[in-house]
């Protein structure tokens, strides 16, 4: 059979190779062609039709300032998939784009299935109608989706689990020299916006701290430049090129960027400050749509619906603020004790693994 997968980020990709590796396990015949970075690219042993460097792009302003760019991806990726004729077009994260290629698609006669479903309960809930015209199947990975398209009546919708309880748990590394000095992991983020939010004020952490090893988890996608350009300021930060796991591996504790990150952090045990800083008209459309009801925006706070790790927002990740959250990670026993039993509950929560073969399972079947 032949597939069609669309991942526009960095998680996607992790993400995405992890169901092209269930959908080849399963199909020997299977025809992949993809749009994803090089973890996709590794498991297919093929080169993505487009690269997530040039497609990773977050936020009202920004998509915006890239609309010519948006709009011409979108052109491209439909008439690249007349030519390649798949039987499914399955779009992994990447909402803004995907589900529109998905409506295309569907109105086609092409099977369509989303993995890893838009965040509906926090925004934009009208897009369930529109998801329930044109997907045949809905994959979700969040526990407490359930409930909420359960209520809404969305019969094509499947729980397949989290897929960062696959990649965390099968991944195998080695601890890193720590040179005699605890590890904090630096983590800025996987687009050019939020590392230039995030990583000025980590590495001015850093250059406060120098008992401690600081290591940036830098992203091959992102020019060495860009982190060199914050990074040259301090003689307390090193950077390693997509080493995350391996640095969250052998970390005492972590700043991160909201995001995926986040929940992989805590899979790992690390202690961590999550921040998050972005343009401030793009915060404030999303305060006038998100529903009030959402308290957090990290998935470890989500997932757990409590506040398991301090999230330093906008005005909040300040000088001040990162240093005493700072602190209450390294130095605070209690308070890294109590974070690490909360992260067991989140694991608990995320069930054992095996979302991509449950995906492929469900795609295969649909198709036949």
């Amino acid at each position: 059979m032949r597939y069609y997968v669309i991942a526009g980020e960095a998680s996607g990709d992790l993400h995405g190779s992890m169901l092209i590796k269930a959908l080849k396990d399963r199909d020997v015949d299977a025809k992949i062609r993809f749009w994803g970075g090089d973890a996709m690219a590794d498991v297919s042993g093929k080169a993505p039709v487009k690269h997530i460097s040039e497609l990773a792009i977050m936020g009202f302003v920004e998509v915006v300032t890239h609309l010519r760019q948006v709009i011409g991806n979108m052109f491209f990726c439909k008439k690249d998939i007349l030519s390649f004729s798949p039987d499914v077009v399955i779009g992994v994260d990447y909402p803004g784009f995907n589900l529109k290629i998905e409506r295309w698609a569907h109105r086609r006669g092409i099977k369509t299935v989303h993995f890893i479903s838009p965040n509906l309960w926090a925004w934009k809930q009208g897009r369930i109608k529109q998801m329930k015209d044109n997907l045949d199947a809905l994959c979700y990975i969040l526990p407490f989706e359930q409930d909420f398209f359960k209520v809404r009546g969305m019969q094509q919708s499947y729980y397949v689990g989290h897929p960062l309880v696959d990649s965390v748990g099968n991944y195998q590394g080695t601890h890193l020299d720590t040179g005699g000095k605890p590890i904090i992991a630096l983590l800025p983020g996987s687009r050019r916006q939020e590392l230039h939010r995030s990583l000025p004020l980590m590495v001015e952490l850093a250059s406060r701290h120098k008992e401690y090893r600081f290591i940036v988890a830098g992203m091959s996608l992102i020019d060495r430049s860009v982190y060199d350009k914050y990074i040259s300021t301090s003689d307390n930060v090193e950077l390693l090129i997509d080493r995350t796991y391996d640095i969250l591996l052998s970390a005492y504790a972590a700043v991160v960027c909201s995001g995926t990150a986040t929940l992989e952090t805590a899979l790992f045990n690390v202690p961590q400050v999550v921040c998050y800083a972005a343009n401030p008209v793009s915060i404030c459309i999303a305060k006038a749509l998100v529903n009030r009801r959402i308290k957090y925006i990290s998935l470890v706070n989500l997932i757990a619906d409590q506040p398991v790790v301090t999230e330093l927002l906008q005005q909040e990740f300040n000088t001040a603020r990162l240093e005493q959250e700072f602190a209450a990670i390294v130095v605070n026993m209690e308070s890294r004790n109590r974070m690490q039993q909360q992260y067991a509950y989140v694991r608990s929560l995320l069930g054992d693994g095996g979302a991509a073969n449950r995906v492929a399972e469900i795609v295969i079947s649909l198709v036949r």
